[in-house]
């Protein structure tokens, strides 16, 4: 019984199932409660020639609207980056920074890294000095790493795009002006951050993003950020990192007790990286190399259990999980110490996504759940959103932009409406202590503080490819969970034979070493939850894992486009 299929057939015995439907519309009883299955998923979007999923409505239209001017994948992902930012500002925007994974239709292909990078003044103790005010790494200007986005994005339309940043800033200007209406999945932000300890500590953060009376009917103006907008499209990225708009920002963030200067803005530059490439049953996988961990944690775990028969153990069930769980415990841990950012430390990729390590972690993993003390080998002697794009021509992107958490830092720059990034605790900010999403930290971490250092992150935005040909486009937000969404999201997909929206909407779980416990969305059956008891694992039982994948596969023979948004989150695609 423990495979959602097989609860079907018991709950509807005479039903006639077909064998990608993966998804019911039942209540299940969990944990002696009533959890909410997901209902049957919708069908996925379709287009013959270009495809945009993203988390929001205006940020999709933003892009469709750049490929109908002419414009390629690049323009499109650019353009609905920045739409993104001003429709979800709570997750991304120009005040934080990203990750574009980039795969031209002539094969070439470019990780292009605009993640923030720490201020000049930063130290190794930053967080752990006396008398800092409480979450220093997490709210207030001491969070606040140097901003990426706007460079990144610039420098992508510059090499790879065909229109110019005025036209591609158009519809996040318009945007911004005109107003966008809050979304369900905003609206769950407000109860949060209108609390009145917010309120009275960032009083521009509140007067913009969540007056009094707003509700997710709000349609939200913001015309400074539409000024800013309007003058990076006038002169440029660099008046972003340079002049008047430079400094309102480290005047904001040292108000707010931060370390930012114009210095460290006047020497961001943005980094083309080479993807990390791997391989998996016979598909070729472009995912972030490090400072993102997300890539070689997936690849990692995809070796692991290549050599297993997921098909016959089936999606949702106890054995699939146990498994996959199991593996991810030895990348997590192999995650907390070997990777950071690779301009400061030689981070050994090769060695963790090789097809050898992996048979020696699956060569530990057993039946029961088994104990992860330290990393897979020793150290040699360490609020998110995501979109994607395919064109016409087979160029794609997979686009990760992030503030951190929830509203950031909740640092906004008077008269230009930029909201800012708490991105700092990212870094291991505390070895004996955890992060914003339960990251556990170590002192032989490569991911400790530095100075101009980019923090180590969970974004995961992957492209597959089959005999060199595009098949699959994916990424998410969600911190560390990213990691497993993805994942799960391709198993799904390429393993258990389900549509794009399927895979998207199927019930997911997260591990990640550290706290040693599963995390299992509501929707599964409660004797899976029995069954990974049973095995040694603690589970705990959540209503959603919080994560958004937005997804794009293309049919191996006809070349037709389907597209989904998560319905967890406020998402839409749209191909023609």
């Amino acid at each position: 019984m423990e495979s959602i299929r097989s609860l079907i057939s018991v709950l509807a015995p005479n039903s006639v199932l077909a064998p990608k439907t993966c998804l019911i519309a039942v209540c299940l009883f969990a944990s002696g409660a009533l959890m909410p299955a997901y209902a049957a998923a919708p069908e996925p979007a379709r287009g013959e020639r270009a495809m945009v999923v993203s988390p929001h409505a205006v940020a999709t239209e933003a892009g469709i609207e750049m490929l109908e001017a002419g414009g390629n994948a690049v323009d499109a992902a650019v353009a609905a980056a920045f739409a993104l930012g001003v429709a979800q500002p709570q997750s991304t925007g120009i005040g934080g920074g990203g990750f574009l994974l980039i795969r031209l239709a002539d094969g070439r292909a470019v990780a292009l890294d605009a993640r923030e990078t720490a201020p000049a003044a930063a130290t190794v103790d930053l967080y752990t000095r006396e008398g800092l005010p409480p979450r220093a790494s997490t709210l207030g200007g001491l969070a606040i790493g140097t901003p990426g986005m706007v460079a990144g994005l610039a420098l992508a339309v510059e090499e790879y795009g065909t229109l110019s940043l005025a036209q591609v800033l158009a519809p996040a200007i318009r945007a911004a002006e005109d107003g966008v209406v809050f979304g369900a999945y905003q609206a769950r932000f407000l109860g949060f951050v209108q609390r009145p300890e917010f309120v009275a500590r960032f009083p521009e953060t509140a007067r913009i993003q969540f007056p009094p009376g707003t509700t997710a009917s709000t349609r939200k103006r913001q015309p400074e950020l539409a000024r800013t907008l309007r003058k990076i499209a006038q002169d440029g990225p660099r008046a972003f990192y340079e002049g008047e708009i430079a400094e309102a920002i480290v005047a904001a963030t040292q108000a707010n007790g931060g370390i930012l200067t114009t210095a460290d803005l006047a020497a961001y530059q943005p980094r083309l990286r080479e993807p990390v490439r791997g391989t998996y049953r016979g598909l070729e996988l472009l995912t972030f190399p490090p400072p993102s961990s997300g890539g070689v944690t997936m690849l990692e775990v995809l070796n692991i259990i290549e050599a297993d028969d997921l098909a016959a153990s089936g999606a949702g069930s106890s054995a699939s999980i146990h498994l996959i769980a199991e593996a991810l415990k030895w990348a997590f841990a192999d995650r907390a110490v070997h990777l950071g950012d690779p301009d400061f430390a030689e981070i050994p990729v090769a060695r963790l996504i090789s097809k050898a390590h992996a048979k020696e972690l699956r060569s530990r993993i057993g039946e029961r759940a088994g104990a992860v003390e330290g990393p897979g080998y020793a150290v040699d002697d360490k609020g998110t959103a995501h979109l994607s794009v395919a064109d016409a021509a087979g160029n794609a992107v997979a686009f990760t932009g992030t503030i951190n958490g929830p509203f950031g830092s909740f640092v906004t720059v008077p008269g230009w409406g930029i909201l800012l990034n708490n991105e700092m605790d990212d870094f291991v900010t505390d070895p004996e202590g955890t992060n914003l999403y339960g990251l556990q930290g170590r002192r032989d971490s490569a991911n400790l503080v530095e100075p101009g250092k980019r923090p180590l992150s969970s974004m995961s935005p992957t492209i597959v490819l089959q005999d060199g040909r595009l098949r699959f486009v994916a990424g998410s937000n969600g911190g560390p969970r990213i990691i497993t969404s993805v994942l799960l999201t391709l198993l799904h997909h390429f393993d258990w034979d389900m549509d794009v929206a399927e895979a998207v909407s199927f019930p997911r779980f997260h591990h990640q070493w550290r706290p040693d416990r599963i995390q299992l969305e509501g929707a599964h059956p409660a004797d899976v939850q029995m069954a990974l008891e049973a095995r040694g694992h603690e589970v705990k039982r959540v209503d959603e894992i919080t994560t958004g994948v937005q997804a794009i596969a293309v049919d191996p023979e006809t070349g037709e486009l389907r597209g989904a948004p998560d319905p967890r989150r406020d998402g839409l695609a749209k191909g023609y």
